[in-house]
């Protein structure tokens, strides 16, 4: 016994959830050894009363007043996710190039009709050659940006993309162009994870959804200037109609380089880092001054009481420690959403120009049909905004499941009818054109903000690397049977793959109904809460939360301003 009169042999049992909480359903609390552990912390008390100030301040912000006080960190945010376009750029630039007749006359094989198509075999061989690039930059990146900062990590990479641009230019065979699309995935790897986490880790809670999700719209973005690019060169019959696409490549670096050399670090990063005054620092440039509501040190605070927490729950940081305890749970569900975009059907929309011409529609139609695709992708990604505004993320990602499920299948049994029929090849590219929409409504920016709130601080970069990896692992194997699917001198399903990924959709809508949580509204702290009191998914969104004290401790100097306005139980023992 203590001179508190607490047990310390009974600290570390499991935190129970007590009943009725002020939303109507449980109220989940701290370990009780947790808080006996952080109470050693030197300068806690002082801690942990700015970080109940900022967070409640958080959960109090809205929107308006979020974008208000956040401008910059907007600003920098969008500017860092702007590199992610130059990887839709290049994902489409790719696939269309095999409906792109001067690229497979220069690269293809000639077919008994006389036409030029790359194999199959070299579609896919040239697809994954990205993937297993990106594989590599996710790895290193997840070690890399951790240890020298996002800032470095950030640049380096963009130079390396200047650099390998140069190899697909100037390439003049197949072979080649793997090589350079190998070297090329590495630092478009780094850009996928690091532009997420950026987003998550400089924006208030109100505010990360949208930051996050941008990401997606760069993505759509990429896709259609490409589209575009390609469209606007199909009259070209020289080498430079696959060149110049290549090339454009080289307008989005520089930019780049020169807005990441001002941009402020990662107040979380500094603060895992133990920079705590660089964080205060970082944290004023990402935010209006004179803002009479904010508080900077109260922020600083509550990122410090969060990592602290974290250290105490799960003290590791190694790609190992995302397979343990409570973060084993928070791996899976990460890596199975970012997983669930490659499994919903989805390859359809990368393959799309291809599959419009094997659909039965000339060239030039599938090209306009791929570009007003990917517009409604971006309008879809916008549109997501409105709606997580109302609704929670959770909502969204299922019910945008099923309505994919449903468009996959009517894709099928469309495809039933034979080639010549003109007016099932145009039906079929309606419903890719809705789905493209839907997609980008629902699953495709949906899942940007759930990897970046659903993974723990303290393991956010590398949980997304691995997520992102599982993602390109099945985004290979994708890229494998796909072309074969679509090819007609191999399995020739053509839109008939549509009954293959209402399967696969299928088993996707049941694994989020019963495994996906909801995160909106949340801090970083009460998620971890969550996590660690073994919250069932459909219960996250009803279940209040404190991080500040136990079921029967609590820190020292805590107000009991926090029990009235949260309503968490009886009065509690402290801990000094």
């Amino acid at each position: 016994m203590t001179s508190t009169g607490i047990d310390f042999a009974s600290a570390n049992h499991e935190a129970k959830i007590v009943e009725d909480g002020p939303l109507g359903g449980d109220i989940a609390v701290a370990n009780d050894g947790v808080m006996r552990r952080m109470s050693v912390i030197p300068g806690i008390a002082e801690i942990t009363d700015g970080a109940i100030a900022g967070t409640e301040a958080e959960k109090r912000m809205g929107i308006m007043e979020g974008f208000r006080l956040y401008p910059k960190a907007v600003a920098w945010s969008m500017l860092l996710s702007t590199a992610i376009v130059m990887e839709g750029y290049d994902v489409v630039l790719l696939a269309s190039f095999y409906a792109f007749p001067q690229f497979n006359q220069k690269y293809g094989s000639l077919l008994p009709d006389g036409t030029y198509q790359v194999p199959a075999a070299w579609q896919a061989g040239l697809s994954n050659g990205a993937n297993v690039g990106e594989i590599l930059g996710l790895f290193a990146n997840g070690i890399i940006s951790e240890r020298y900062g996002y800032r470095k990590t950030m640049i380096v990479s963009l130079m390396a993309v200047i650099c390998f641009i140069f190899i697909p230019f100037f390439a003049q065979n197949v072979q080649t162009l793997e090589v350079a699309e190998i070297l090329c995935g590495i630092p478009w790897g780094v850009f996928q994870t690091l532009t997420t986490a950026y987003a998550a880790e400089v924006m208030p809670v109100p505010l990360r959804c949208y930051l996050c999700t941008y990401v997606n719209l760069c993505w759509v973005l990429g896709q259609l200037i490409a589209s575009g690019v390609l469209r606007s060169m199909l009259g070209n019959t020289t080498q430079w109609a696959y060149r110049i696409p290549f090339a454009i490549q080289w307008i989005w670096p520089l930019p780049i380089i020169i807005g990441v050399l001002f941009a402020p670090e990662s107040p979380w990063w500094l603060v895992r880092r133990g920079r705590n005054e660089d964080a205060k620092k970082s944290l004023l440039r990402l935010t209006s001054k004179n803002d009479p509501n904010f508080n900077a040190d109260d922020t600083i605070d509550m990122m410090i009481h969060t990592n602290e927490l974290e250290k105490e729950i799960s003290a590791g940081t190694s790609y190992w420690d995302c397979f343990k305890g409570i973060d084993l749970r928070r791996t899976e569900i990460v890596v199975v959403v970012w997983c669930i975009q490659n499994l919903c059907g989805s390859a359809f929309m990368g393959y799309s120009t291809y599959f419009y011409e094997q659909a039965g529609l000339l060239t030039t139609n599938a090209f306009d049909m791929s570009m007003a695709q990917y517009g409604l992708g971006a309008i879809g990604t916008f549109l997501s905004w409105f709606l997580m505004a109302k609704v929670g993320r959770r909502k969204i990602y299922l019910y945008g499941l099923v309505v994919l499920d449903v468009l996959l299948i009517i894709i099928g049994f469309v495809g039933i009818a034979p080639s010549s029929n003109k007016a099932a090849s145009w039906v079929i590219g309606s419903m890719l054109l809705i789905y493209t929409f839907t997609y980008d409504f629902t699953v495709g920016p949906v899942c940007y903000s759930l990897v970046a709130e659903l993974s723990s601080t303290r393991l956010r970069t590398k949980t997304i690397v691995l997520s992102r990896n599982a993602y390109n692992v099945i985004g290979i194997i994708n890229n494998i049977w796909t072309p074969y699917m679509l090819n007609p001198g191999a399995w020739g399903w053509g839109p008939k793959t549509g009954f293959f990924w209402f399967g696969l959709d299928f088993l996707c809508i049941v694994w989020t109904f019963f495994r996906l949580p909801e995160p909106k509204g949340r801090t970083y702290g009460e998620l971890d809460i969550l996590f660690t009191n073994k919250v069932s998914a459909r219960k996250f969104h009803k279940t209040d939360v404190t991080q500040f004290h136990g079921e029967t401790v609590r820190l020292a100097s805590v107000s009991e301003e926090v029990n009235e306005k949260g309503g968490y139980g009886e009065q509690k023992e402290y801990v000094s």
